[in-house]
């Protein structure tokens, strides 16, 4: 008998461990789905606002090629070479401004592409225009431009049916970091002052990293008790 009640015992300390590690599953589950949903959320707030504030530059080839790759890169290269000796300090300090001065060089950054193709052999057709269309999510160093529309100097090479290369025309960080790999110190300042700074944490990967570690850290000391 004895023997029969210590199996129960220790049956029944088994059945509420288990039930005390689903409690806890599920409450870390609807915890961390509320946290999802306030940083989705914040991150959509944070597009629109973006979205408001910058100008991207945003290149297509005429397919996936790798020729078509290549001269695709050869003409973002004389473009950005021809804004970066043409553009003004001046014009460069707004949005407002920057635009402008885009849309007032469309036929230019069409002739300074196509003279890249002919040079190399190539007969495409070059059109280049100002318009709000939509991006995948796409980094720019360690920080998240969300999905959605902006602004755009797009520029399409022949069918433009390749893949895309893009930067910041303004704030201008298209002239410090051509690979869009990182955004050097200068270039997170610019950011800044354009969004505000909660915006700018919400789409900062390097902050969004501590902030989910922290989430769990929080989580697991407060299940610990210590």
């Amino acid at each position: 008998m004895w023997i029969e009640n210590k199996k129960r015992y220790r049956i029944k300390q088994i059945l509420c461990a288990i039930l005390g590690l689903c409690v806890s599953l599920i409450f870390t589950s609807a915890v961390w789905n509320r946290q999802e949903a306030i940083a989705a959320k914040q991150l959509q707030g944070a597009q629109e606002r973006l979205s408001q504030e910058v100008l991207r530059f945003h290149v297509l080839g005429n397919s996936d090629s790798d020729n078509d790759q290549s001269i695709k890169l050869c003409v973002r290269d004389e473009i950005l070479r021809f804004m970066e000796a043409s553009i003004s300090e001046k014009e460069k300090e707004s949005l407002e401004s920057t635009r402008e001065w885009v849309r007032a060089h469309l036929v230019e950054i069409e002739q300074t592409a196509e003279k890249v193709l002919r040079k190399n052999g190539y007969g495409y057709p070059v059109r280049a225009k100002v318009l709000r269309c939509y991006f995948p999510d796409r980094k720019y160093g360690d920080v998240l431009f969300p999905k959605g529309y902006y602004e755009a100097l797009r520029v399409e090479i022949g069918e433009a049916r390749g893949h895309n290369w893009w930067c910041v025309l303004y704030p201008s960080l298209c002239f410090m970091d051509a690979t869009c790999a990182v955004v050097p110190e200068e270039g997170e300042q610019k950011l800044t002052s354009v969004l505000a700074e909660d915006d700018y944490e919400a789409l900062s990967a390097k902050e969004n990293n501590f902030k989910i570690k922290s989430f769990f850290y929080d989580l697991f000391m407060e299940k610990t008790g210590d």
